[in-house]
């Protein structure tokens, strides 16, 4: 649509022509105003005979320029009726500008829309995604009540959609519906139920946004996606970050116990204050049992971590508020360099950011001390800005820094900024009741103030002096004096009213200059603010009751003045002042006590943050921004003592996937395949779940990955268990038989035939079964007990003797299996770390398989001799490391990448006992370690391999490289063109793969450099170079084809290069992991653009 609208806005002078033709009209007209409406009834007219024209292009420009206007806010709603008359038009252009306009003005037009319902019902089941979106929405903004079991079935409908962009819409309409029918709520939760287990990053924000609107309060529906959604998080468009983040944070609150406990050690005397001797035992019997954090809690911690960098404001504040309300104390510190950072953005986001950390630095001001300069007010800032950097500094004064922030005020009171220079004074009073080293200098500083030229500056002080005397008034005599000469001069009723009040309250330590100030108040009563008169009376009757031989005339005087004031409060106070201190008949019992009444110890004011009580509203959101609860607000609830089931979280369909995938893979391979993938997959069970979790959940991470790469094609089935095996046994096919039977068609109708699959694939397995699968399917079953028993933290005993069976199983396998291995593997008793590519060529030559293949791995075409430093001498103590990925197939497992780690010892003594351990690796990734190295002679170098399933991202598998007396923490990060193989593949079935993953699959970007860089050979080598892909045979010469598959997944990724006239080429990465392919279109444009 805007690539429309800029067309338009770029033709040659159409519309500027148009408008000078209006002038003319408006200048001829013998009317101005009647001009006016001429030359609107004329321009319209003229749309309107456009838009009934014969002619598509007639109709595509008049909408364009309609589109336009709506983009300038001018109305163009009498054209409704001309424009729907088009809703039906064959040209997509036109349908789409149209639903466009439709979306705009339906709710305005609702009787002329609704005679077009039949066409949006048809556009429904119209083959492009975009219409079937936008009828939606134009549906969804049609409130009228009549229609509502239309827009429901609908929206049903569109969330059973193939696409993900069509079930995105449905999300939104879900929110319209609820507005205009609450009574629809309990069919929405069943769709917002189908759309939450959805595995598309597009649909996930939306659909999180619809239950926040519809039903906050069914944490139930979030159990068993909420590892889905922590694991999607960085990948969903910011705005759905926001909405997830938010919501996982309530989530939080309600499932996990408060990971604060373990920060009480450290404030015990703070909390045995508080508390009383039986809440103390109660806690410190409490505290004898250590804290461990809940691992879905430490998840969803350490996937919002890299949110922190996103250029977007809102997702750093919600991560931020995110880490502030359930991160432990300890780990809170990363946010305060992320919302530093955003104090460069424009001024609207600045005063959110101060606003929330303010908020924070009441409670922990070492986050933020390190950061004290960006608080500084600049002369530039907005006065919203420069006093909410003032309470942040206020609020992170201490002892060491307080004669910093001192300097840096005095420099504020002089600035131009009235409103400003007097939030400064009172920042100086804060600091001094704070700080009581200080206070003396502040105190004197600000009487310095009152000579100020600046009237404002100067009744300011005198209203903080006021405060601040109050808290030590014995020993300042003489600044009362002083602001008593003041009065003449300060005509601020505030400053006045103060002077009057600290002269009352401190009248028998000034008993000469009272009653002169009595008797200059008095001359001006009448002329005086409400506020100065109280504060004259007040004053009049402490004098009256401590020096009435003086004072007692001039009180009478005042009290009458009082009496007939116009201002009822004056009035009121002036007769109950008269009763109690001037002693008659009538006086009642109060009279004897007036003394104490009016002279009783006054308590000191606490100066406290305006920002204090703000702390019970969630952070970045409008309700803590007001201080008010706002509409809409979800009030974070306490922390529960006791943590609700964690299994609930559980996908039970990881055993049922577990339980048939090999069945499935049976029916499509030889009946011994299923012995071998098990070994396999037990293997590396059995060596990567020791720190990564459970394996459960690691398996869940997997299948949210593999789920990721279908999810344009396979559409979410009402059984949960259904999809999943039939998604995991749809991957296992596709990489066994090499796609050459599988088409998005079929994959499309996998949904229908999932429960005949099933039984299908149980009958061919059991059909099949031989004393080979016997064994594999106690293997099978030692391995699922195994990963029970692991998740339940089972003695060391029963690992060894596991891993013992598991090293029988591997030992019994013979050479003749050869032809059991996926083409990317290799066989698992070698003992070799690394495999040159002879010795695969060789392999793949044993591969006895009777499949036609079209599409097989190849061996890389090029390995570069890059290594990346894993660990430098310096850091490492004398041992260095350093990783290189060598392109060949891991002998590890046939989803894990190959890496080669050079370990050196630049020391002159033994390095002994080098290993692996604490492996932190995200959700689903796997790590199969070298074994330990007994020593490491000085100046000696050794190659070992490693195996990482990355599971097709780029993120860091962090472990600890450790030695016999030291650990180092240490983390692989793969460039994206090492997570893949490459595909040998004719020409022909290149094109036919590139046109099932096309539309949101594609992802293409425009190279401009020399023509001298475009030579086929340096195309080949800068390609190969980045990524690990095959050479296609192109019968073009300017077109260059590469192809390669993900390591994980088996997901193509096909790369063309197609060099255009002139000094351009056209870079086109098609594949269905759209993230990787991003990635991978970012790093080889600048490599091809470069000389």
């Amino acid at each position: 649509m805007s690539s429309n609208s800029f067309a338009y806005n770029e033709q040659s002078g159409g519309g500027e022509a148009t408008e000078l033709g209006q002038e003319a009209t408006s200048t001829i007209s013998p009317s101005g105003a009647f001009g006016l409406f001429s030359s609107d009834l004329k321009k319209n007219e003229d749309l309107k005979q456009m838009l009934e024209s014969n002619k598509d292009s007639a109709k595509l420009d008049a909408m364009k320029r309609i589109v336009g206007m709506i983009a300038k806010g001018k109305n163009a709603s009498e054209l409704f009726p001309a424009v729907v008359k088009n809703v039906a038009s064959k040209n997509i252009e036109i349908k789409k500008l149209v639903y466009v306009y439709l979306v705009r003005y339906a709710e305005e037009q609702q009787d002329l829309a609704l005679l077009s319902i039949s066409t949006f019902q048809r556009a429904l089941k119209d083959p492009n995604q975009l219409i079937r979106a936008s009828a939606l929405r134009v549906l969804s903004s049609i409130r009228v009540p009549i229609i509502v079991p239309i827009m429901m079935l609908a929206i049903k409908e569109a969330a059973a959609d193939l696409s993900p962009y069509v079930r995105k819409n449905a999300a939104h309409a879900i929110q319209k519906l609820y507005s205009l029918d609450p009574e629809q709520k309990e069919m929405l939760i069943e769709v917002i139920e189908k759309l939450l287990k959805d595995k598309s990053i597009l649909v996930a924000g939306s659909v999180v946004m619809a239950f926040e609107e519809v039903c906050p309060d069914r944490i139930d529906l979030i159990h068993k996606n909420y590892r889905k959604l922590c694991n999607l998080l960085v990948d969903v468009e910011e705005w759905g970050q926001v909405v997830i983040i938010h919501m996982l944070t309530r989530y939080a609150r309600t499932q996990f116990v408060s990971p604060w406990r373990e920060d009480d050690g450290l404030e015990d005397n703070e909390k045995s204050f508080y508390d009383s001797d039986d809440e103390q035992k109660e806690k410190t019997d409490k505290r004898k049992k250590p804290y461990t954090m809940d691992p879905d809690h430490r998840l969803l911690i350490r996937n919002t971590k890299p949110l922190l960098q996103s250029r977007n404001a809102a997702v750093v504040m919600a991560v931020a508020q995110l880490y502030w309300h359930i991160s432990p104390k300890s780990e809170a510190g990363i946010i305060s360099k992320s919302l530093v950072r955003l104090l460069r953005s424009n001024r609207e986001v600045q005063y959110i950011v101060l606003q929330n950390i303010a908020t924070m630095s009441i409670q922990r001001k070492g986050m933020f001390e390190p950061y004290l300069k960006s608080f500084y007010v600049r002369s530039t800032d907005p006065t919203m800005i420069k006093t909410l950097k003032l309470e942040i500094l206020t609020n992170l004064a201490n002892e060491a820094n307080i004669s910093t922030l001192l300097r840096e005020f005095q420099t504020y009171v002089k600035s131009q900024d009235k409103q400003f220079a007097a939030a400064t004074i009172q920042t100086i009073g804060r600091c001094a009741t704070n700080i009581s080293e200080v206070t003396d200098t502040c105190l004197s500083g600000l009487v310095c103030l009152l000579s100020n030229r600046d009237e404002i500056v100067v009744a300011e002080s005198v209203v903080v002096i006021k405060k601040l005397l109050q808290m030590q008034p014995a020993q300042h005599g003489e600044i009362i004096k002083h602001m008593a000469k003041l009065l003449d001069s300060i005509t601020v009723p505030v400053a006045r009213a103060s002077i009057l009040w600290l002269i009352g309250e401190n009248c028998e330590r000034v008993p000469k200059i009272a009653p002169d100030v009595l008797r200059k108040m008095a001359k001006s009563f009448t002329s005086e603010d409400d506020l100065v008169k109280l504060q004259i009376l007040n004053l009049g009757a402490k004098l009256y009751l401590t020096n009435s031989k003086q004072t007692k005339l001039l009180t009478q005087y005042i009290l009458n003045l009082g009496k007939y004031d116009q201002n009822y409060d004056i009035r009121d106070r002036t007769r109950f002042i008269r009763q109690l201190i001037v002693p008659n008949e009538k006086s009642g019992a109060l009279s004897k006590y007036a003394k104490k009444i009016f002279l009783a110890q006054k308590p000191a004011p606490l100066l406290e943050s305006p920002f204090k009580d703000r702390d019970h509203f969630q952070l970045g959101t409008l309700s803590h921004t007001l201080n008010a609860k706002a509409a809409g607000y979800l009030e974070l609830s306490n922390w529960p003592e006791v943590a609700p089931d964690p299994s609930v979280r559980n996908v039970e369909v990881i055993d049922l996937a577990k339980e048939w995938t090999p069945a499935g893979k049976a029916k499509n391979e030889n009946p011994t395949k299923k012995f071998y993938s098990e070994s396999e997959e037990e293997e590396d069970s059995s060596d990567s779940s020791s720190d990564s979790g459970s394996e459960s959940g690691s398996e869940s991470g997997e299948e949210d990955e593999e789920g990721d790469s279908s999810e344009d094609s396979s559409e979410d089935s009402s059984s949960e268990p259904e999809s999943e095996s039939g998604r995991q046994s749809d991957t296992e096919n596709r990489r066994v038989a090499k796609r050459n039977s599988k088409t998005k068609g079929k994959g499309d109708s996998k949904d229908g035939k999932k429960e005949n699959e099933k039984s299908k694939t149980s009958d061919s397995s059991n059909a099949e079964s031989s004393s080979v699968e016997e064994s594999s399917s106690d293997s099978e079953s030692e391995s699922e007990s195994e990963s029970e028993s692991e998740s339940r933290k089972v003695t060391k005993e029963k690992e060894k003797k596991t891993k013992q069976d598991r090293n029988r199983l591997a030992t019994d396998v013979s050479l003749l299996d050869l032809d059991d291995f996926n083409p990317v593997s290799t066989p698992v008793a070698l003992p070799t770390p690394a495999l040159s590519p002879s010795l695969i060529a060789d392999l793949e030559g044993l591969n006895l398989s009777t499949s036609s293949s079209v599409i097989s791995v190849s061996t890389p075409v090029f390995v570069p001799m890059k290594t990346h430093v894993l660990l430098h001498r310096m850091s490492g103590k004398g041992l260095a490391a350093h990783y290189s990925f060598p392109r060949q197939p891991c002998i590890f497992g046939d989803k894990m990448v190959s890496v080669q780690i050079t370990l050196n010892n630049t020391t002159d003594k033994k390095i002994e006992n080098i290993h692996i351990r604490e492996k932190k690796l995200p959700i689903g990734m796997q790590m199969h370690v070298f074994n330990p190295i007994e020593s490491l002679e000085p100046e000696g170098s050794i190659t070992v391999s490693m195996g990482i399933d990355f599971c097709d991202s780029t993120q860091t598998a962090s472990f600890q490289l450790c030695t016999k007396d030291d650990c180092f923490s240490v983390n692989i990060q793969p460039p994206v063109g090492e997570l893949l193989l490459p595909v040998a593949m004719s020409e022909k079935d290149f094109k036919k793969e590139q046109g099932m993953l096309t539309g949101m699959n594609e992802t293409s970007a425009t190279i401009i450099a020399a023509p001298q860089n475009f030579p086929p050979s340096v195309i080949l080598q800068k390609v190969i170079n980045v990524a690990n892909a095959g050479v296609v045979p192109s019968g073009q010469d300017n077109i260059h084809r590469f192809a390669a598959k993900t390591v994980h997944s088996g997901s193509l990724m096909l790369v063309t290069v197609e060099l255009k006239e002139g000094s351009t080429a056209q870079l086109i990465i098609n594949t269905e992991k759209t993230v990787i392919g991003s990635v991978l279109l970012r790093e080889l444009k600048p490599v091809l653009s470069q000389g």
